[in-house]
């Protein structure tokens, strides 16, 4: 089975013509297209990065240049009757490091460029948006047909500036006068479409665009993007049985650990799980499970602005919060949350529909596990090569019972860090904490919870029980103490795993773990 299962897999290739003209495997999303073509006009959709957002724009240009021979065998096929051709001005600002207002100067002037030797360059020493603007009007009046615009990645200049409020301004105003003149060109305009990882809030980038239809928490293209439970099976089914039978796993086993790898993005309350799409598809090529879609892009504006706005890691996997925040990035605000859920890393759990809440979390195992080792050498001396050997060595002592062994360990993770880093020191030392727990809840069981100054751990493996309470300014004593009076270890007293009360005290002073006593 496995010679004869050849697919051509449409890795990194984000171009629909490529796709179809050389026989790649193609997720038919094409009645969503035609539905959104049909029922609206200017439409904006977040996604995280890799999820197909490219591809679709591409879908969209093929469709409005007519090219009618590319959909055949498609949904669009049997209900498009017309396939009229249209004028086309893609921007796609993804390609390019934005380092200065220049770079993103270069790019609108290279597309400018372009577009003015189809449909004239009468402005072309004036201003992008007026440049923009003549290209918009001549491009319909020289084609009799009203114009489509399609821009990907709108946002990538700003994320790039997301810790230099300076050079973000300056792009954010280029940009806003910029797209801007979509509102005033209507008339000219047939279809537009922007595709972006995040919603800059109303009062930014869109404040002159208001008449977009935000999709990215509509409940009708939830699978617009990514590959749906439905199109898993319809779609891969025969790639599941082979990964299953090259990994000797059962095609059930199979599609759990797909479901657990890969699955649960939620972009609305109560809606289907979507799976990421960059994973599923190096998984079935390559016949093995990794953490593909994480070891492409680097968060490292996410890690930036958990560190600059002093974030409570515990708590970013535990918030909620309601739609004004998830739908929107202030320049103004501080708060992280929204970043990290419309960049993929955190997702929709739950939703109270009285208050109208989101409770949020970590999509997946590849997220989870990818985004936790990420943050390990932010936060300690470890480097990012280390980051999985150390946290092995962590577990195997874990695994022995080898309780001041690993103690040790923690110790060092606190040793030398720098002080301008710790602005908070309590807060330093409950980040770096979940951090370690976290990771080592990949190899054994590890609860952990967190209220004002203290901390309680339970790690179980097969042989062994760990009950730990963590003190800050306090003493190792009144941490065990603390550990009865509660009654945490009560709930393994007919257990007969050996078990281990551990009372640990964190000085301020030295910055580190300063004594731990076990019973």
């Amino acid at each position: 089975m496995e010679t004869t299962f050849i697919r051509k897999y449409p890795i990194g290739i984000q171009n629909f013509e490529k796709i179809r003209k050389e026989g790649y495997l193609y997720v038919d999303k094409t009645d969503l297209v035609y539905q959104l073509v049909k029922t609206g006009s200017y439409y904006f959709l977040s996604r995280p990065r890799r999820f197909g957002k490219s591809l679709l724009i591409s879908t969209f240009e093929a469709y409005f240049k007519g090219k009618k021979e590319l959909f055949e065998g498609l949904a669009v096929e049997k209900l498009e009757k017309d396939w009229l051709t249209y004028p086309v001005l893609h921007l796609d600002l993804n390609a390019k490091k934005y380092v200065s207002p220049e770079d993103l100067t270069a790019i609108l002037n290279q597309h400018l460029e372009r577009w003015e030797l189809l449909y004239g360059d009468e402005k072309k020493d004036r201003s992008p948006e007026e440049r923009f603007s003549y290209v918009i009007e001549r491009a319909s009046e020289k084609t009799g047909m009203r114009v489509v615009i399609l821009i990907d990645e709108y946002d990538k200049p700003m994320l790039q500036a997301i810790d230099n409020d300076e050079l973000q301004n300056e792009y954010r105003n280029t940009l806003k006068a910029f797209y801007g003149v979509m509102k005033s060109m209507d008339r000219y305009i047939q279809f537009a479409f922007l595709t972006g990882v995040t919603k800059f809030g109303k009062v930014s980038v869109f404040s002159d665009l208001n008449n977009l239809d935000d999709l990215s928490m509509r409940r009708p293209y939830v699978s617009i993007c990514g590959i749906s439970e439905d199109e898993l099976h319809r779609d891969f089914d025969g790639d599941v049985h082979v990964l299953a039978s090259a990994l000797d796993m059962t095609y059930e086993e199979t599609c759990t650990e797909l479901k657990t790898s890969f699955d649960g993005y939620h972009f609305v309350e109560n809606s289907p799980g979507i799976y990421n799409p960059f994973s599923l598809l190096n998984t079935f090529k390559y016949r093995k499970f990794d953490n593909y879609w994480f070891e492409t892009g680097t968060p490292t504006y996410l890690v930036k602005l958990l560190q600059n706005t002093n974030y409570d890691l515990y708590r970013m996997a535990h918030t909620e919060t309601d739609a004004d925040v998830l739908n929107s990035i202030d320049a103004i605000s501080k708060n992280p949350i929204p970043v990290i859920y419309q960049s993929g890393y955190l997702t929709i759990k739950g939703y109270d529909k009285i208050f109208g809440l989101y409770r949020l979390g970590f999509p997946n195992k590849e997220v989870e596990e990818g985004f936790i080792k990420y943050l390990l050498p932010y936060y300690t001396p470890v480097s990012p090569v280390d980051t999985t050997f150390e946290i092995k060595k962590f577990a195997r002592e874990v695994y022995d019972g080898n309780y001041d062994a690993f103690l040790r360990r923690l110790q060092s993770f606190f040793a030398d860090t720098p002080y301008e880093l710790v602005r908070n020191l309590e807060l330093h030392y409950q980040n770096v904490l979940f951090i370690v727990f976290k990771l080592l809840g990949f190899y054994v069981k590890a609860e952990y919870h967190t209220s004002e100054g203290r901390i309680d751990l339970i790690l179980q493996t097969d042989r062994f029980i760990y009950v730990m309470e963590f003190k800050l300014d306090g003493t190792a004593e009144e941490a065990l103490q603390q550990i009865d009076d509660k009654g945490y270890a009560l709930p393994f007293a007919s257990d007969p795993r050996t078990l281990f009360r551990i009372g640990i005290n964190f000085s301020a002073q030295t910055r580190n773990i300063e004594k731990w006593l076990v019973e």
